[in-house]
């Protein structure tokens, strides 16, 4: 009933899409950025058990001077 118009667009996506018609080099850049930060190879089995190994439990209330 309440449904969106589709064919209403902004005038900031208008000017997106507009942008990246022009310059397609800047989604190319966005997709590389991405993969560095969240696209990492997954570690070997020795190197995730070394890394669980070597965690310091952490105490529940770390302020408290035992």
């Amino acid at each position: 009933m309440f449904g969106q118009d589709v064919r209403y667009v902004s005038e900031f996506n208008k000017f997106m899409n507009d942008f990246l018609k022009k310059n397609p080099e800047v989604a190319q850049g966005q997709i590389e950025g991405r993969s560095l930060l969240w696209e990492k190879a997954p570690l070997d089995l020795d190197e995730r058990q070394r890394n669980e190994a070597s965690r310091v439990k952490q105490k529940a209330y770390p302020y408290q001077a035992d």
